[in-house]
């Protein structure tokens, strides 16, 4: 996908913030904690870098609840398999 700067900065920007949601609500993280592991999830990719933005494929649940439970997530805790109303009113 080819994005334009202006998309790919809003949902960079989009998928930060509700990384960061989880972090703080499922992980217990602090707010700055949260911001910062967000940053380090979601990196600013210049226009060049191949597969820029490929990891927007996944919902920011997704590799939140990786981040905090590991891969198996949604098969050891059921209940975390799909995202919270309370997430998806994020989006």
């Amino acid at each position: 996908m080819t994005w334009n700067e202006a998309d790919y900065l809003d949902c960079l920007v989009s998928e930060r913030r509700c990384y960061a949601w989880v972090m703080r609500h499922h992980g217990g993280l602090t707010p700055e904690e949260a911001r910062k592991a967000a940053l380090e999830c979601y990196p600013y990719e210049p226009a060049e870098t191949p597969f820029r933005g490929l990891v927007f494929h996944d919902l920011a649940w997704h590799w939140a609840m990786v981040a905090i439970h590991g891969f198996r997530y949604g098969a050891e805790h059921p209940e975390l398999a799909d995202p919270s109303a309370d997430y998806r009113a994020l989006e």
